[in-house]
């Protein structure tokens, strides 16, 4: 039996925020990009955003706890920037809802990405001192 990308969709938006529990203790979140060809595409957040340990958690915390719940054979992408994990430039299922979800999140990262760089202005001008 096969699963639609938007099967899968609801399956992996349904069961996130128990996989999401793990991710958030260490100060991240994971944001569901889509489904293509079976394939999730996620965006590791917060803490978890460009950490070393990043493919580490997509694997073996992501994947593993997915595959549990949805299906055996599940494949988790984390599109972090490198060529092998990009995000499909068409054939992304994403409903429109959960678009405009996507890019409020996206607005909220940019203000936290401004507010650690004024800590870290704030942080250097005290080392000076």
């Amino acid at each position: 039996m096969t699963f639609s990308d938007e099967d899968i969709y609801e399956a992996v938006k349904y069961h996130l925020p128990t996989v999401n529990e793990y991710v958030a203790s260490h100060g991240g979140a994971i944001k569901l990009l889509g489904v293509k060809d079976g394939k999730v595409y996620i965006e590791l957040t917060g803490a978890c955003h460009g950490c070393s340990m990043s493919l580490m958690t997509t694997k073996m915390v992501v994947q593993k706890k997915l595959r549990e719940l949805i299906h055996p054979e599940l494949t988790v992408v984390n599109v972090d920037g490198t060529p092998e994990n990009a995000l499909p430039q068409e054939g992304l299922y994403m409903p429109e809802e959960d678009k405009v979800e996507a890019e409020e999140v996206q607005e909220t990262e940019s203000l936290w990405d401004k507010a650690k760089k004024v800590f870290v202005k704030e942080k250097g001008k005290e080392d000076e001192i």
